[in-house]
């Protein structure tokens, strides 16, 4: 994933946090590796119902090389964008948090650095 000089990243135990500078958002990244097989449009699906069951519309997303769906709800003044993705035995979490009034603000953003993802830099997380 390439950053771009407004935003940096921690890792923190399998997490990774990406904020940006002017701390309007924040987005965190979880990697998790299937035992066997690859991750499929129903693995991220089925995953993605369960795991959110607070977002009741998932819309198809791309992001690099990973494909999947993606969510938003808002909860206690908060807006919060999930993304459930995979690629080949790999399935991304992504979060993007920030409050509701700033919602839309970093959006541009944030598509075009999930947009720079490849399955290489996951599997180095």
């Amino acid at each position: 994933m390439m950053l771009p000089e407004e935003w940096h990243a921690e890792n923190d135990d399998d997490v990774i946090r990406i904020v940006d500078q002017d701390d309007v958002g924040e987005i965190e990244i979880t990697t998790l590796h299937k035992q066997s097989g690859t991750v499929n449009a129903s693995d991220v699906a089925a995953l993605a119902s369960e795991e959110s069951p607070e977002i009741s519309e998932w819309h198809q997303a791309r992001a690099g090389g990973f494909e999947g769906v993606t969510g938003l709800y808002r909860e206690d003044g908060a807006s919060v964008r999930e993304w459930y993705l995979g690629s080949e035995s790999l399935l991304l979490y992504i979060t993007y948090v920030c409050a509701e009034e700033d919602e839309g603000l970093d959006e541009a953003s944030v598509d075009e650095l999930l947009g720079t993802l490849v399955v290489g830099d996951s599997q180095a997380a």
